[in-house]
């Protein structure tokens, strides 16, 4: 269907103007920025799927295989809020840079900060009031939804800290480091989050509330880290370095 749209619309004229050989070109240094880009969300993903998988070794599978999918479930559902932040300060910071704005996109990133932490907040609040109310939409057993509503307010700080963590994420991309942000990933989730969610999980006998809140803790090193990162950017050398990508690129620029 987007192919078609872009096909038939008028909209996508001025944008696009049908195949070429011309975009077969510089496709290195694309696929530098686009293979570590999908490496950061992947790893953070498959990390949670993992958890979920794990939590079918616990005592009573069913159930805390059942509750650990709908927070799961719920989880991406309401990720799509702060994935918007993180993609739409990715355009704006990478924009602002092409263009030597470097205090524009140094502000861009305290904006869309100041837009997680209220977001988060929201989510989290809403989260923990409808915690006897949510588990209904997912399932009809009581003992799902109850155990489901004592794992909301830890789910619902995990909301606040995934916006933080994705808007930082879109300001790394933003400024091209996405390398570092796939390789933060890697480190927080899988040397960090697994390990401390098992952990908690099978040897603390904390059951799916223990595998949650070890993927908090990988969740929290990563925004740590990632604010570290984001505290050391000299954005003056990063508006010169996307000018010079620019410039420097052999593509013709209509």
């Amino acid at each position: 269907m987007l192919a078609m749209y872009v096909r038939l619309s008028g909209a996508c004229k001025r944008t696009w103007n049908g195949f070429s050989v011309e975009g077969l070109k510089e496709l290195r240094p694309f696929a530098a920025l686009a293979v570590p880009s999908a490496l950061m969300i992947c790893l953070e993903f498959w990390a949670f799927e993992i958890v979920v998988l794990a939590s079918g070794l616990l005592p009573n599978p069913q159930l805390e295989t059942s509750v650990l999918s709908i927070c799961l479930n719920t989880s991406i559902l309401l990720f799509m809020i702060p994935l918007g932040l993180s993609y739409s300060v990715s355009t704006r910071v990478s924009n602002e840079l092409g263009a030597g704005q470097h205090q524009a996109a140094k502000l861009a990133m305290r904006v869309v900060m100041c837009m997680a932490l209220c977001s988060g907040f929201v989510l989290t609040l809403a989260m923990t009031l409808l915690r006897h109310v949510w588990g209904h939409m997912y399932s009809n057993d009581q003992e799902v939804v109850s155990y489901y509503a004592r794992m909301l307010p830890v789910l619902g700080i995990s909301f606040f800290v995934d916006g933080l963590h994705a808007s930082l994420s879109g300001v790394l991309t933003g400024c091209g480091k996405q390398k570092i942000g796939a390789a933060i990933n890697l480190g927080a989730f899988y040397l960090a989050g697994i390990p401390m969610a098992l952990l908690l999980g099978f040897v603390f006998h904390m059951k799916g509330m223990g595998l949650w809140l070890g993927m908090m803790c990988g969740s929290i090193a990563k925004v740590l880290l990632f604010a570290s990162v984001a505290c050391f950017i000299d954005w003056n050398k990063e508006a010169v370095k996307a000018k010079d990508s620019v410039f420097g690129s052999s593509l013709l620029v209509a």
